[in-house]
This record gives structure tokens, sequence and C-alpha cells, in this order.
């Protein structure tokens, strides 16, 4: 007898074991992207979440996709949810922060500075400085309706940004619509070229005659002088540009001053540009 009962505690015993055995080998678990490991069992797996219970408990706790890096279930099978990924990889991913949200956008309008070019080869840019001014001028007085982003308001705004003009082309119109906080970006540039010259010349004399009684003079004496004076003349262009905060491009055209001048004027063509555009309005 003693025997038998010695021989079913030993039964029941084993039993136990072989349950805690299987319990445990039916465990989920959890790995986060922080290293940390979880066991327990999987409850549901939405588009961002996972819910799950911990061994033992029957609490639910719910996790962010992103912090979990895989899954390993009880058959084995290991899904993966996330990757990763460094500091500096995650800041590369950052988007372009915003000046004001994109309802925030509707009706604005920026003027970069334009691009200068005096033969074809980059010039002063401060010629490209006032060209961006006389816009703004133009403009706020001929755009009801719209609200108009001064340009040194602009232009700290991109400084800040690293939006400076030798590195503009990394950035897309979206971009710098959302670091001014705008609806619409103009992008213009201004071309001198040398032209034609002219050349004038003058000529003068005078002559003293002698006259009878005039004893100083002997003969005739003649004084004359010369002189001659060049003008270089320029041709002018203005291209202009203008985009939406969807990268959109709603207007791109150019024109050519009707005649060259000498002082190198763009008012005629960046007006007759301007009056054309359709943020224009009398």
């Amino acid at each position: 007898m003693k025997k038998l009962y010695a021989l079913f505690i030993l039964v029941l015993l084993s039993a136990g074991l072989q349950a805690q055995t299987g319990n445990s080998s039916k465990d989920d678990i959890l790995q986060k992207t922080n290293g940390e490991e979880m066991k327990g069992k999987v409850i549901r797996i939405t588009d961002s979440d996972i819910t799950f219970v911990y061994s033992g408990e029957t609490a639910e706790y719910v996790f962010k996709k992103s912090d979990i890096l895989r899954i390993v279930h009880s058959s084995g099978r290991v899904e993966l949810i996330s990757q990763a990924g460094s500091a500096a990889q995650q800041r590369q991913n950052d988007a372009v922060a915003m000046s004001a949200s994109p309802a925030d956008h509707h009706n604005k309008i920026a003027i970069l500075p334009f691009t200068y070019l005096m033969d074809n080869q980059p010039g002063a840019d401060a010629i490209g400085y006032k060209a961006q001014e006389d816009t703004y001028s133009f403009l706020s007085k001929n755009s009801a309706g719209y609200t108009l982003i001064d340009p040194r308001t602009a232009n700290s705004l991109l400084n800040k940004a690293g939006v400076t003009r030798d590195k503009m082309v990394n950035f897309s119109m979206k971009e710098i619509c959302d670091i001014l906080g705008v609806e619409y970006v103009i992008d213009g540039s201004v071309t001198q070229n040398k032209g034609y010259q002219t050349s004038s010349s003058t000529a003068s004399s005078t002559a003293k005659v002698k006259r009878d009684g005039d004893k100083d003079l002997k003969g005739i004496t003649t004084y004359g002088s010369s002189s001659s004076n060049a003008v270089q003349r320029y041709d002018v262009s203005v291209s202009l540009h203008i985009y939406m905060d969807n990268n959109a491009s709603i207007y791109n055209q150019s024109h050519k001053a009707f005649l060259s001048n000498t002082d190198g004027s763009y008012t005629s063509p960046l007006e007759y540009l301007l009056k054309r555009c359709p943020l224009y309005r009398k």
C-alpha cells in the first residue's frame, strides 16, 4: 500500500513538472528595440499596437509597434516588427520643421532673393536682394487678398534653416514653403549682358585775325579742341517662377527689356512679368 501511494505521488509530481514545462514552452517573447525581453502571450496585433499579457498575469498591456523589434511566437516563428536605427538615422528622417501649419499657409506669399547673372556669370548679391525688395514693393500694392512676408523676415527664416543661395537646390519648394509658412514662393533671376557700344565725338576751334590798328597780333592765330565719348549698353532679361506648397509650378516666364539701356535697369521686364502672373491683382 505504501508503495502504491508513493507511486501515485511521483505521477502527480511528474505531471506537474510537465505542465510547467509545457506552459513555459508556450510563452511568446517580445523583444523591445532597447534590448529588453518580455515573456507572456500576445493577445492581438493592430497596425500600430501590440496587446500583451505577462506570464502568470491576467492584465493586458498595450505597446507601440515602434518600440518592439520582434516577436518570437511560441511556435518558434519569428516576426520582425520594426528596425532599430541609430539616433542619427532617425534624425535624418525627421520632417523639416514648420513655422506654420498647412492651414496657415493659405494666401501667403514669400519672395526669394533673386539670382543675378552678369554676362552669364554670378554677379553681385546686392542686385538679387534689390530685385527681391522691388518685387515685394510692387506686389504689396497689387495683390489684394494676399499676405506678403517681408524680405527681411523671409531671409532670416531661410538662413536659420540653412537654406542659403548656394544650398537652395538641396531643398524642394514644398520644404521652403513649410519653412516660411506660405502657400506661394516667388523665385526669380536677373540677367544682364553687355550689348553694343555707342560713341560720339565733338570738335571746336577759335581764331583771332589781325585787324587794322592791332599792333600785337601778327597774322592769324587758331585754337582747336576735340573729345570722344563711349557709352556701354546692356541687354537685360528677367525670369520669374512661382511655386505652391505642394511643389506645383504655376507660373514660369521670362521677358527681355524691349530696348537696351545704359544703366542695366530690370524694372520694365520685372513689372511686365508681375502684371501677368496669377498673384497680380489691381
